[in-house]
């Protein structure tokens, strides 16, 4: 880890560390911001909020699934620091339309200011779909291959703390400096992605295929015959399902079971973010560089475990008087605060000591001429897989399953994610 730290003082990798540090503050915190207003600013029902935290991801993984064939066309065909250089222009006015509707729906234009910021909510996730392929498969291009896994632990860690940033931020700042905040940031994001090295294309020229269907199953197809690629893409799939299901329940838990505020909520976000970025580290660190599934299946095992400690925790929680919410001062104060979010954190960290082995799999089994391609496969399964999530999410909370039981069903989702980690395991190593 010594060794891949030091790559931060290289421009063959600072420039892109930082750019995806600066995008992933900036997505989290517009996102957060907009989550956090609508559901202790304009919802009053658990059954609303997890609606709409539903649709919300369920808009953001669409362009996933639709176009991530394309991006990773483009990524292998072009020079993947020039769509960089395109793909951040245009976080400039995608978030100048989700800093207009911030503004609009605190000024009392609700629906206006909610339906703009959607809007920006899809427009990112197709910023974050040109980008994904890249940021993973630029890595073999820039890096010796003893450098690629530190690499990617790297990128997974900044990503984490970025995402804990955006999270804390968004959970402290007023709406108008968080639309003044996505604006500035957008902007040095853009100063920065100039300064990412150029990746030509390599290999033969690509025809590259315009059709999101036929393009995305050929794409598939092409790419889930090799067996360590189908099951690293599963078993990732499978854990972005668990992310989904999480992702939209924690935000009514906050507010409805442990009766805590919006800066809570962005705290215990954050302590999640923290914990994948530790566990990212760690698991880099055990591993010496050597891309393996080793620790995979016992580190999910182990998420599950702490996800069964985590609903029960909150099952004992005392809950505040009617009409109150806990400040941060007072959530801390509570004899089961800590436990909580122990807790909290240890899923986090296994769940990063899952995952980043998995993804780097994904750039190191095929020729660095195909990197991008398969990255946005496994972009399009997971986006799949997510929407999968979310739909199960609607309808479990229209059966009246509380988030605390939900939570069980993560725990079973985590022994799926070992299984198919264990069959890795066994194929590749």
């Amino acid at each position: 880890m010594i060794n891949a730290m030091g790559l931060l003082k290289q421009r063959r990798f600072l420039p892109l560390f930082t750019t995806q540090f600066l995008g992933a503050f900036n997505d989290n915190l517009f996102k957060t911001s907009m989550v956090l207003f609508a559901t202790y600013a304009v919802f009053n029902d658990p059954g609303k909020e997890a609606n709409f935290n539903a649709l919300a991801t369920g808009i953001a993984i669409l362009p996933f699934f639709l176009l991530s064939a394309l991006a990773g066309q483009l990524a292998d065909s072009h020079d993947k620091a020039r769509i960089i250089r395109i793909v951040k222009t245009a976080e400039i006015g995608i978030m100048a339309i989700g800093a207009g509707g911030l503004m609009l729906a605190k000024a009392g234009h609700t629906q206006t200011g909610i339906g703009l910021m959607l809007f920006a909510v899809l427009l990112l996730g197709t910023h974050s779909t040109f980008f994904g392929p890249i940021k993973y498969a630029i890595l073999p291009q820039h890096l010796p291959a003893g450098d690629v896994l530190g690499g990617t632990g790297l990128v997974e860690a900044g990503t984490y703390i970025a995402v804990l940033l955006g999270t804390v931020v968004a959970g402290w700042i007023s709406i108008d400096g968080a639309a003044a905040m996505v604006l500035c940031l957008s902007a040095l994001g853009w100063l920065v992605g100039r300064q990412v090295p150029p990746a030509p294309r390599v290999g033969p020229p690509l025809v590259i295929n315009y059709n999101p269907f036929t393009s995305s199953w050929r794409l598939i197809t092409a790419t889930l015959h090799i067996p360590r690629l189908f099951l690293a893409i599963c078993a990732i799939s499978f854990f972005w399902t668990i992310g989904a299901v999480l992702i939209i329940i924690f935000p009514p838990l906050v507010k409805n079971v442990l009766t805590a505020d919006e800066r809570v909520a962005s705290a215990a976000i954050a302590i999640f973010s923290v914990g994948v970025a530790i566990g990212s580290v760690v698991i880099n660190t055990m591993l010496k560089g050597r891309i393996s599934a080793r620790y995979s299946p016992a580190s999910v095992v182990a998420m599950g475990v702490f996800v069964v400690l985590f609903s029960l925790a909150v099952r004992h929680w005392s809950a505040a008087p009617a009409g109150h919410y806990y400040s941060l001062s007072e959530f801390v104060a509570q004899p089961g605060a800590i436990p909580v979010m122990l807790v909290l954190l240890a899923i986090a960290v296994t769940g990063g000591m899952f995952v980043v082995p998995l993804y780097a799999f994904l750039t190191t089994t095929v020729e660095k001429d195909q990197t991008a391609r398969t990255v946005a496969a496994n972009n399009v399964v997971n986006a799949g897989a997510m929407t999968l999530g979310s739909i199960a999410v609607l309808g479990i909370t229209a059966m009246g399953v509380t988030p605390q039981d939900m939570l069980f069903l993560v725990a079973g989702m985590c022994l799926v994610s070992a299984w198919l980690a264990q069959k890795l395991h066994r194929a590749c190593d």
